[in-house]
């Protein structure tokens, strides 16, 4: 009787987890189910090496099962049966890897337009269209927003994306920048610690998730926001200036965003809540021993309150002469405005650096060692690309190239994708659902053609990418934002 009851609960759970996933598969709407390559609910991924997000080493030509969403096997064909009727995809030649979890996002992208002073690129338009589907195309499955712009939109699109209505990642939306500069007309201008605390409340009302502090924030403002946030249950990162990181850790940030480039608390002079000159702090981080005790003391100070980092270098590399390499993808996927406006901006860059003396390149070297102190320091990195500056990081693309960059930063391909995949999910609080590839998980994984172990640029080789166990294809989604980018 006993065994009976077993294997009718059994079948119960499993009858359960059918029907969830056709109904998950079902809700997608036309428009999404379009760029639909797999919908099967059980799916065998035969031949194919396996990167597990752990920091193990790649386990060669493996079977991995995916039933109703989840991952359910995974290991050697000796020791992995294909369930009968699984749709089997022979992946000899390729790698799967987690589905890689952004943690500095946006939705908008800078699109110039008149400013108070009739100078700089200060506005941004919402691309509630086109970054989604880049997002999703090229192996992000999980994003976290990291400021917003249009806040409502954010949440619109995270509820039409988990509703099926359009294909992207899964969002964690961050609230409103918290600043208290009007230098940039999208965000509101924080009156004191009060108004930062009421902001926090509005919006974690409204859904959003996390917060950042900018620029001009003050302590005091920090502080109130990070209170009340953390009386949420609320994490708060930050694009500091006005504040230094060990006085951000201090008031219990949980990120801080970019790096030791936007750490202005080694300038000398610096007065307290006031944001130095750019030509100020990076005069100083010119001269900044990283082996010396006030660095190795912050890092330590930073990892003693649990304070995560977020690498972006790939919107840094975008202030260096000549670089990236240009990439036909990211020219087609722009808007002609958008496109003439980058290479521009980018030709501007190539011509200041000659006069600069490759003041730039040494920074980014330097951003580039302290990520790897920090880790081996035993700090949380986090990985993200910050789709902003010159208009050169695209959405997806961006962070492709940031695993390359952290490749070229020193770390091993496989600790790239690590940093970029189960540290993002530990930071969410989501390690039992995302960031690693293992019988349980949910089936958020992407296919790649190659073996990124041995060549992180094959990281852009995506073919399918698995959310929820529904296989998008990438090709297709890249193709449908072809000249978009910029305006939609």
């Amino acid at each position: 009787m006993r065994n009976a009851l077993f294997v009718v609960a059994c079948m119960m759970v499993l009858f359960s987890g059918t029907l969830c996933f056709a109904q998950e598969a079902a809700k997608l709407s036309p428009e999404a189910r379009k760029f639909v390559r797999v919908a099967e609910p059980v799916v065998a991924l035969t031949h194919v090496r396996v990167i597990d997000g752990t920091g193990a080493a790649p386990f060669d030509d493996q079977t991995l099962v995916i039933e109703h969403g989840r991952i359910s096997a995974m290991g050697t064909p000796a020791k992995t049966s294909v369930p009968v009727g699984a749709k089997v995809i022979d992946l000899s030649g390729f790698t799967v890897i987690p589905g890689l979890v952004g943690m500095h996002e946006h939705m908008f992208y800078p699109s110039g337009g008149p400013t108070a002073s009739s100078g700089g690129s200060l506005w941004y338009n919402e691309l509630g269209f086109s970054a989604p589907r880049l997002y999703l195309a090229c192996g992000i499955t999980t994003i976290r927003t990291a400021g917003s712009m249009e806040p409502y939109a954010d949440l619109t699109l995270k509820k039409w994306i988990d509703a099926g209505l359009l294909p992207g990642p899964k969002m964690h939306v961050t609230g409103p920048y918290l600043e208290n500069s009007t230098t940039y007309p999208q965000m509101h201008d924080l009156s004191g610690p009060e108004d930062a605390r009421k902001t926090v409340e509005y919006w974690a009302d409204e859904g959003v998730t996390s917060f950042k502090g900018y620029r001009h924030i003050t302590r005091a403002e920090l502080g109130a926001a990070i209170e009340a946030a953390h009386k949420r249950g609320l994490k708060v990162t930050g694009h500091l200036c006005a504040v230094g990181f060990r006085e951000a850790a201090g008031l219990g940030i949980d990120d801080l965003e970019h790096g030791l480039l936007v750490d202005t608390e080694f300038t000398p002079g610096k007065a307290p809540d006031v944001c130095p000159s750019p030509q100020e702090s990076d005069a100083a981080l010119a001269k900044l021993d990283l082996s010396s005790p006030p660095v190795q003391q912050m890092i330590q100070d930073l990892i003693t309150h649990h304070v995560a980092v977020t690498s972006t270098l790939a919107v840094f590399e975008s202030s260096l002469p000549n670089r990236p390499p240009l990439s036909r993808r990211v020219l087609d996927a722009m808007v002609p405005e958008a496109r003439n406006e980058y290479l521009t901006v980018r030709a501007q860059i190539a011509q200041s650096a000659e006069a600069q003396g490759g003041s730039s390149t040494k920074l980014f070297k330097t951003e580039m060692q302290f990520e790897r102190d920090f880790v081996k320091a035993g700090g949380l990195l986090l990985a993200g690309e910050d789709p902003t500056g010159n208009g050169g990081a695209l959405p997806g693309f961006g962070d492709q190239r940031e695993l390359e960059l952290l490749v070229d930063a020193g770390f091993t391909p496989v600790e790239a994708i690590h940093i970029f995949t189960a540290n993002g999910a530990n930071w969410l609080g989501e390690s039992d659902r995302i960031g690693t590839l293992a019988p349980g998980m949910q089936a958020d994984l992407v296919v790649i053609h190659g073996n990124p172990a041995a060549r992180i640029s094959d990281i852009e080789n995506v073919d399918i990418v698995f959310k929820d166990g529904i296989g998008y294809d990438s090709a297709q989604l890249i193709e449908s934002i072809r000249g978009s980018v910029g305006l939609h």
